[in-house]
């Protein structure tokens, strides 16, 4: 509040402090002709006498603070102002625009001196006004106000919503859709059919009311509720500038962050009432809800996914009942249980250790004093440890090099927005340890709620500004616009995660408009922003938190359209990936704990869900061996000096323990065909191969009539691994750190699925050739179809790119039954043997050196040596090898 004002609330407070005026302008008993012969030109008046309205909703989407709804009835008329108070009514040099910025308590005094000031009584009486260092009221002792007497008021919200059946037009008010996130001059947006302006938009309003539950039950004449539990909340109405026009209710009755009478913001102002109310009526003390409707939204999979382990902890406020609430991710079920309190609980945060939660009793925003709690992560143990200083806000805990266990805690976490008054609060430390607190220590003037780093030379906090202690020098970031829910990853990066309120700032980073609350921001060790996550669509953020001791991760609670904090989500910064966590009706201040110690390391920069998964279980079984030959690939990729690829013909029957001339990859799988063959020799084999001398690449004449989707498409698209490879072009500059880490801990086909071979060694027991059977029509191949010339050139084209790279290629035959020679068919699904020996030969004019084992089946590979028609065993894959290990050796000579 300007220094104007300031002035005149103060002379009024010394003249008229906890008294109605004594010039006291006596008024018919006919009170709605006294409302008529009034000539008060910026009020209407409003025929409410007998008319019904309905307060909140029963919206199942709508936050629990907007419902039930509850019909309100009047048996009385009232005026309302026009428009919002200006600053030119308040002497402030900001002519037309709504003033704000103001507190209830400043729009309480501003009321009674417009009384005064026309000859009305006072409505609002109290017996001492507290003032902070803007000069802005922050609290009015014994505050009541008298609705018989006649004299400036705030509305109710009975009042106010009446005021809105008379015309609701937020599409066509002061929005973030047309307002370019600043406030207009009253009246120049809709009119209402009584001539009044703004109700919706532009300046948010300040109401009479505390914000207490509804009930089903009728009212006459309501004026709102008795403060019952928890912080002094008060009603707020109508949106703001900031708002989008679809989030705009008549029933909403807060804003996105907790609102009480010494809230100050710069889209809060307030518009005045006069009439007196007869019988007024209050909700007394409503006995909250117990009854928990929380949810966990995810399974163990899901959770380590993103979380790298399964042991991790919950831990989070559920508004309805005021209790904590946590899951132990580590259980086989997973539920939320409840840590009930008799006390007030905001603000958890776990122990290092995962064993305690530390909460506190005040919020972020308010000026109230707050006490400070320890207690177990567990249900049945309800003992609360208390610190015993004045006032304890916001714990986080840490470990100090000492190896203390210390919580770290601010004095207030109130509106920082002076500095004087930000001087006078503090940052301080006390060691816990054996469930008792230690002496607490003072580490900084200023109260750093937002988190300080494990070397102290960086401090962090928000609630309005974001303020920083940095090298022990205080400094405002951000440019000095508003920030809340701040939060300081204390790891070596020393970022800070904070939320907005769609301001220039952020809207020139991330060049587009935004809802307040959209985007989480992201700040560097200097304040310089370097990322935004933005929130999924249909909801905005609340608490956002950094999940201790990880780069990478967060918790939130998502908020919907109705300003319901519905979900709570655990997201990866860089891949903005995120999990959902759990849900229910008002879940706040979610803490995550995991155990660092048993973390998969999980590289920031990589997408943990794709990074590295070649296989699913949706995929088909026979892309179960490759996704066990990638990892032997990223493995060994810099080491081998020969590969082999082709399908289980080469899978089986060649084995790197039986070559010891080269150091062999075999990239075999089953279906393993050209295609495959193409794909894993241009995007791995020739980007990451540095010793690579030899490429043994399988020739079967059945991969002539093959098609990309036959075989190959389906194990592409389907495998998150290797389209997130293609994305970041195969890693051909780098392979990021942790990155084969990933490949490792990605899903394994169990053991049972691996018989009768080992996923060690893939070899076969001995079965014989058995029967030389042909499972396809060998008359419907011909030599002049397409996929033919296609799939020979594709061969020619892949070792051409080998050659060219100084390899030395082998296509290798592998046998087959003998038993084919006596039929038709070249093999069990290749076409007729004429047609083979073509193939064969035109393969021998390619740019590679023929290794033909199979001799159009007069090799000498007997029964003993096979595994069945097509396939050889442990002993002719021995014999397979040490030959192709014998043609290494003759080909460097």
């Amino acid at each position: 509040m300007k220094l104007f004002y300031c002035i005149i609330a103060l002379l009024a407070l010394i003249s008229f402090e906890g008294c109605s005026n004594s010039e006291y302008v006596s008024i018919p008993h006919d009170e709605t002709s006294a409302l008529d012969s009034l000539d008060l030109k910026d009020f209407a008046l409003l025929h409410s006498n007998g008319k019904i309205v309905i307060l909140g909703t029963d919206e199942s989407s709508a936050s629990i603070k907007d419902g039930p709804a509850m019909k309100v009835s009047f048996d009385y008329d009232f005026m309302i102002g026009r428009h919002e108070v200006t600053c030119n009514e308040m002497g402030l040099d900001c002519g037309d625009l709504p003033v704000t910025d103001v507190t209830f308590f400043d729009a309480v005094l501003y009321a009674n001196k417009r009384s005064k000031e026309e000859g009305f009584d006072t409505v609002y009486t109290y017996s001492k006004a507290v003032f902070d260092d803007d000069s802005s009221c922050i609290g009015l002792e014994s505050l009541k106000p008298h609705w018989d007497i006649l004299g400036y008021r705030l509305p109710t919200e009975a009042e106010w919503v009446f005021v809105t059946t008379r015309g609701w037009e937020p599409k066509e008010s002061w929005t973030s859709a047309n307002s370019d996130y600043l406030l207009h001059d009253v009246c120049t947006s809709y009119y209402t059919l009584d001539s009044i302006c703004d109700m919706a938009g532009n300046a948010m309003e300040w109401v009479g009311d505390y914000l207490v539950s509804f009930t089903e039950e009728e009212w006459v004449d309501f004026v709102g509720g008795v403060r019952d539990y928890g912080p002094d909340e008060r009603v707020v109405k109508g949106g703001s500038f900031r708002n989008a026009p679809e989030t705009i209710k008549p029933y909403t009755r807060g804003d996105i962050y907790l609102v009480t009478a010494s809230t100050k913001a710069e889209y809060i102002g307030f518009r005045l009432a006069l009439g007196t109310i007869p019988h007024a009526s209050q909700i007394g003390n409503v006995e909250r809800e117990t009854d928990s409707d929380v949810s966990v939204s995810v399974n163990s999979k899901k959770f380590k996914s993103l979380a790298a382990t399964n042991k991790g902890k919950l831990v989070f406020r559920e508004d309805k009942s005021g209790n904590l609430y946590y899951v132990d991710f580590s259980k086989n079920e997973l539920v939320a249980k409840e840590l009930s309190a008799n006390v007030p609980a905001y603000h958890p945060d776990i122990s290092p250790d995962g064993k305690w939660v530390a909460f506190c009793t005040g919020i972020e925003g308010v000026a109230d004093g707050s006490e400070l709690y320890v207690r177990k992560i567990d249900a049945s143990d309800k003992s609360l440890i208390k610190l015993d200083v004045k006032s304890a806000v916001i714990p986080r805990w840490r470990v100090l090099a000492s190896g203390d266990t210390v919580i770290v805690y601010v004095t207030s976490a109130a509106n920082n927005k002076n500095d004087e008054s930000f001087a006078q609060t503090s940052t301080w430390q006390v060691k816990f340890s054996k469930g008792k607190f230690g002496t607490p220590q003072k580490l900084f003037d200023g109260a750093y709620h937002g988190g300080v780093s494990d070397d102290n030379r960086l401090a962090v906090t928000g609630a309005r500004l974001l303020r920083a202690n940095r090298n022990g020098h205080s400094e405002i970031w951000y440019n000095g616009e508003q920030a809340c829910n701040v939060s300081l990853n204390r790891n070596n990066n020393k970022m800070t995660l904070f939320l907005d309120f769609g301001g220039k700032t952020g809207r020139q980073f991330v060049r587009s408009n935004y809802e307040t609350h959209k985007r989480i921001f992201f700040a560097d060790s200097t304040g310089n922003l370097v990322r935004s996550l933005e929130a999924p669509e249909g909801y905005t953020f609340d608490h956002p938190e950094w999940v201790p001791l990880v780069d990478s991760l967060i918790v939130a609670t998502l908020v919907n359209s109705e300003g319901a904090h519905r979900k709570l989500i655990l997201a990866n910064v860089y891949t903005e990936r995120w999990v959902e966590l759990a849900q229910g009706t008002e879940l706040w201040h979610p803490a995550l704990w995991l155990d660092v110690d048993e973390r998969v390391f999980v590289p920031p920069l990589l997408d943990i869900d794709s990074a590295g998964v070649y296989y699913t279980d949706q995929m088909e079984s026979y892309a179960l061996d490759l996704r066990v030959k990638m990892e032997w690939f990223w493995k060994s990729h810099d080491t081998a000096t020969a590969v082999v690829l082709g399908s289980s013909r080469v899978l089986f029957g060649i084995n790197a323990s039986f070559i010891h001339s080269e150091s062999v990859l075999n990239m075999g799988f089953p279906s393993g065909d050209i295609h495959a063959i193409s794909f894993l020799t241009l995007n791995y084999v020739l980007k990451h191969m540095p010793k690579l001398k030899f490429a043994v690449l399988e020739f079967s004449p059945d991969f002539m009539w093959d098609k990309e989707a036959l075989f190959w498409s389906p194990v592409y698209k389907k495998s998150p691994g290797f389209k997130y490879d293609k994305t970041h072009d195969f890693w051909k500059d780098s392979i990021p750190k942790g990155f084969v880490e990933l490949v490792e801990e990605s899903y394994k086909p169990i053991a049972e699925q691996t018989q009768p071979y080992s996923y060690d060694e893939f070899l076969m027991p001995s079965n014989g050739w058995g029967r030389a059977t042909v499972v396809h029509d060998t008359m419907k191949y011909e030599l002049d179809d397409d996929d033919v010339d296609y799939n020979m050139a594709l061969y020619k084209f892949v070792i051409n790119s080998l050659v060219e790279k100084g390899v030395q290629v082998i296509l290798v035959v592998p046998p087959q039954n003998p038993g084919y020679a006596k039929t038709g068919a070249f093999g069990i699904y290749a076409g007729r043997r004429s047609h083979a020996e073509e193939l064969l030969k035109r393969a021998a004019k390619l740019n590679a050196v023929m290794m033909d084992e199979n001799k159009m089946g007069k090799h000498d590979y007997t029964s003993s040596m096979a595994y069945n028609t097509d396939h050889l065993s442990r002993e002719g894959a021995k014999q397979l090898s040490e030959r192709l290990d014998s043609l290494f050796v003759d080909l460097q000579k």
